[in-house]
């Protein structure tokens, strides 16, 4: 059978989960087409050329090399997409790897049957994975599958649009008849189009079954930087966000982290997870007030620094 998948991966600086990811999808038990690499930075990448562990030894890779002034996380995806000749293509990051052979086959499952017309992965903890981190990933990744559309909005609100291209599955004639990746955007790319398909009465599916490990143990000052792009991404797109408030889901993870805690014998740890909570608060909400901010103080708090570069130059 032909393949008719391609899977598109955005780089920079790939390291030993990058290979990992590589082994996985040469193993799946559907076939990819190709695997579309668009890499940042192209003298980070000769050591997979060079190394012990080469990338040419994976036949079906496309490489594509652009600087860090032209990466954006939407039109740089997009322009991976354009390279693509499938009908349906998974988006992955470099550090999300395959937990089994059978992860692309099962995430294109609810696409293949006309259920949904994009799909995303459970993601699971690494080894190593702290606990406030490894509950996090289970309120946001649970056991049970789920379809998302319009009537699910009043019930779960900002979850309904929640899908991480991480690890995501696309129908490409509904990506190309929505316009895609917004072009440019600091951040959540994958929720704004995930939003475009629920508005357009489309539906998206959870995969509780098809598996990534992926996990990071962020630090506080990491999650205030990463949380203050993410107010950006919302403050940018009122049209989608702002009937669907965040902040009470984040006060449900909070709350329920704490239990957990106490429940695993980590009371320790609650206090920790507080302080952090409260920094990545802060840093949500004044991202949602960036214009207010002088722009030395914007870059400063912004994860993503050569974004507002880019913004200036455009």
């Amino acid at each position: 059978m032909e393949p008719i998948v391609d899977v598109i991966i955005p780089t920079c600086k790939p390291g030993e989960e990058f290979i990992q990811l590589m082994e996985g999808l040469a193993n799946q038990s559907m076939a990819v087409r190709k695997i579309i690499l668009m890499n940042t930075e192209e003298k980070y990448f000769e050591r997979l050329k060079f190394g012990s562990k080469p990338i040419k030894k994976y036949p079906n890779v496309e490489v594509h090399h652009l600087s860090k002034w032209e990466f954006d996380h939407g039109n740089t995806r997009n322009q991976g997409v354009k390279r693509s000749r499938t009908p349906y293509f998974v988006c992955m990051t470099q550090d999300a790897v395959p937990a089994d052979r059978h992860m692309l086959e099962r995430l294109l499952a609810p696409l293949l049957a006309g259920e949904a017309v994009v799909s995303y992965a459970r993601q699971l903890p690494r080894d190593g994975c702290n606990p406030v981190e490894r509950f996090t990933k289970a309120f946001n990744y649970p056991e049970v599958s789920r379809l998302k559309g319009q009537e699910d909005v009043q019930e779960i609100g900002i979850k309904a649009f929640f899908c991480s291209n991480a690890c995501a599955a696309y129908q490409r004639s509904t990506f190309d008849e929505l316009g895609g990746f917004i072009r440019h955007t600091i951040f959540n790319e994958d929720m704004i189009y995930a939003a475009s398909v629920i508005r357009a009465g489309e539906r998206i599916a959870y995969v509780a079954e098809a598996q990534v490990v992926h996990s990071h143990n962020y630090t506080w000052r990491q999650n205030f930087h990463r949380n203050f792009d993410l107010g950006v991404s919302q403050a940018d797109h009122p049209e989608i966000f702002r009937a669907v408030k965040s902040e009470s889901e984040g006060i449900r993870l909070v709350r329920q982290t704490a239990g957990y805690l106490k429940e695993t014998g980590n009371q320790n740890l609650i206090i920790p997870m507080l302080w952090g909570s409260g920094w990545k608060f802060l840093g949500y909400q004044m991202g949602k007030n960036y214009r207010r901010l002088p722009r030395r103080l914007v870059i400063q708090c912004s994860m993503n620094k050569n974004y507002w570069q880019g913004l200036s130059e455009r």
